[in-house]
């Protein structure tokens, strides 16, 4: 999957003349982490809601409401930029712009065209609808989860075996814990008790959540 086919289009932006209260109301209604700050199609930085909120006025200002609200009218996007930002091109694989998030713990990602010109956004909530629409929970089925074999093959094995028994897999996953692999396939069926017989016949060791209660009690 990459970036261009789940990013955002159509999302709010701020140029740098925007007021920072408009700004702020803006980021809270869009929820969208942080506002990227863009004129004439060009991105230029972004703002983040700590440094919308760090340039609001302390309740604790000897200035009186009149004073506030006219130093508050003068303050635009410009005053608090950011201007590190980290872009991608829409062709980025998916899961390599969530490492990217992930590592420098960013609220998300400007993608650009060719031309530099901003034409998409990617953020935290979209990578969480991605891996649950990669998973397939919106889909139904049963999970099941078994512990990968050290040999070439494995999982067109247990696929075969799920296929022999007439049931379609809906989606399946590769994770990692104390240097095991795991893999998880959801099957749809309603009562995967079965599958998981056939695949523990086979000499497929599945896995539950009373294997790993230990870990956290």
């Amino acid at each position: 999957m990459y970036v261009g086919l789940k990013m955002l289009r159509n999302f709010v932006t701020v140029t740098p003349k925007t007021p920072v209260l408009e700004a702020h109301k803006l980021l809270e209604e869009s929820r969208l982490g942080m506002l990227l700050v863009v004129e004439q199609g060009k991105l230029l930085g972004y703002v983040r809601p700590e440094d919308l909120t760090a340039s609001l006025p302390s309740i604790m200002t000897s200035l009186d409401k009149h004073e506030v609200k006219y130093l508050m009218s003068r303050l635009t996007v410009d005053k608090i930029i950011r201007k590190d930002i980290k872009s991608i091109p829409p062709e980025t694989e998916i899961e390599a712009a969530a490492d990217m998030m992930f590592e420098g713990n960013l609220a998300g990602l400007a993608v650009v065209g060719q031309g530099g010109e901003l034409i998409g956004y990617i953020n935290r909530s979209v990578m969480l609808d991605v891996l649950v629409e990669e998973m397939g929970h919106r889909q139904g089925g049963s999970r099941i989860t078994f512990a990968a074999p050290d040999r070439a093959g494995v999982l067109h094995e247990a696929a075969g075996i799920i296929a022999g028994m007439g049931l379609s897999i809906i989606s399946t996953g590769t994770f990692f814990h104390d240097g095991q692999r795991i893999i998880v396939i959801r099957v749809a069926t309603d009562d995967a008790s079965p599958v998981a017989a056939a695949l523990h016949e086979h000499g497929f060791k599945v896995m539950g959540p009373m294997d790993y209660m230990h870990e956290w009690q």
